[in-house]
């Protein structure tokens, strides 16, 4: 997959942008504040129609404006051309039109476009709380079949319909509130075991690729392992629920269920996020994503466009060397503001200044 023009009206600091771009690594060079990242954000919106900095969308529209546009020509790799638009409105809905046909769901963009984005703030998949390993897996469910994106919505509405059950009872359960509450668990067990085991099933197939991706990184001095195991994937989501409705109902919310769960992520048998320094830390957040990347790209078919945003600055000269020279194939976008490395050979080399193309030049 190929994203060969891109074009942002409003978007961000660009008040109107077009951008060329080629197979193979093109480099994003300039000082910060310019719009390297902005470029970044505006393709990785046309795959999750979403923000990876993860602000609301009426964030991406250009101050002053009412709306923004992501517009794309993407060439697969059976060399078929499509063209994507996206608009972003800062208020009411937006709207996704693919070869100027209106989606009349934008969810149904989903694997159009796959885009594998790593930025500074993933140093969180790591360092931060259970919420942004979920949001790892669950992503990668999704770019492995958009079919997941449906499931993974439906637990997040199960649940919160059952919260605001559990709110209303206010602590006391008569009959009618216990006959909805019934409803609601048996709808999550359902929905909520499918994500289990989904996810679960990732995990197995993800870790080896961690694994290998750490190896490179780091040259073989620390070994990874991932978890998946929450308890109640063991008693059964049922009962798991059930046991836990005393307390569901005292403190006023779901307790147990998929959306606690946990990814456990262990450096040289030791949890990564308290025992790990933090260039380990930033790099088994790297192999996180290139992992998921190579797994993506293995089980669609096509791999997906890599941009790696800002990663340089934030790695030492020997990991940043080894990440370099072990690039997947496919077309790959490397924004940064510091220097290129020696180790850095890209095909091409695009200069931003203030939100405008200012050096289109060959790499080498």
């Amino acid at each position: 997959m190929l994203v060969e023009r891109l074009e942002l009206l409003d978007f961000r600091n660009y008040a109107h942008g077009v951008i060329e771009l080629t197979p193979g690594v093109t480099c994003v060079v300039g000082q910060n504040g310019q719009g390297k990242t902005n470029l970044a954000e505006a393709m990785a919106y046309l795959a999750t129609l979403s923000s990876f900095r993860q602000v609301p969308n009426e964030a991406l529209v250009r101050v002053g404006a009412e709306r923004a546009v992501v517009r794309a020509e993407i060439v697969d790799d059976d060399g078929r051309r499509s063209l994507i638009e996206a608009e972003i409105a800062t208020s009411g809905r937006g709207r996704v039109q693919v070869n100027r046909q209106r989606l009349q769901r934008t969810r149904d963009l989903l694997g159009t476009v796959r885009v594998s984005v790593f930025s500074p703030d993933d140093l969180e998949l790591v360092k931060g709380g259970p919420g942004e390993r979920r949001r790892l897996l669950d992503d990668t469910l999704v770019a492995l079949a958009v079919r997941n994106d449906a499931l993974r919505l439906e637990v997040d509405r199960v649940i919160r319909q059952r919260n605001t059950l559990l709110r209303q009872c206010g602590g006391r359960l008569d009959a009618d509130a216990e006959l909805t509450l019934d409803v609601w668990d048996s709808r999550l067990t359902e929905v909520g075991e499918r994500l289990g085991h989904a996810r679960s099933v990732l995990v197995e197939r993800l870790a080896p690729f961690v694994a290998e991706a750490q190896a490179v990184l780091s040259g073989g001095l620390t070994a990874v392992s991932l978890s998946y195991a929450p308890t109640w994937r063991t008693t059964g989501l049922s009962n798991a629920l059930a046991e836990a409705r005393r307390d569901d109902l005292r403190r006023q919310v779901s307790t147990v269920g998929p959306h606690r769960d946990e990814l456990d992520l262990m450096i040289g048998g030791l949890p990564a996020r308290t025992h790990a320094s933090q260039g380990e830390q930033r790099t088994l957040a790297l192999a996180l994503r290139l992992a998921a990347h190579r797994l993506v790209a293995e089980h669609v078919g096509s791999v997906p466009v890599l941009v790696l945003d800002d990663v340089l600055s934030e790695l030492d000269e020997t990991r940043a060397a080894a990440l370099l020279s072990g690039l997947p194939g496919g077309q790959v976008v490397i924004t940064t503001a510091a220097p290129l490395p020696a180790a850095a050979i890209p095909d091409r080399v695009l200069r931003i200044d203030g939100g405008t193309v200012i050096g289109d030049e060959p790499g080498g």
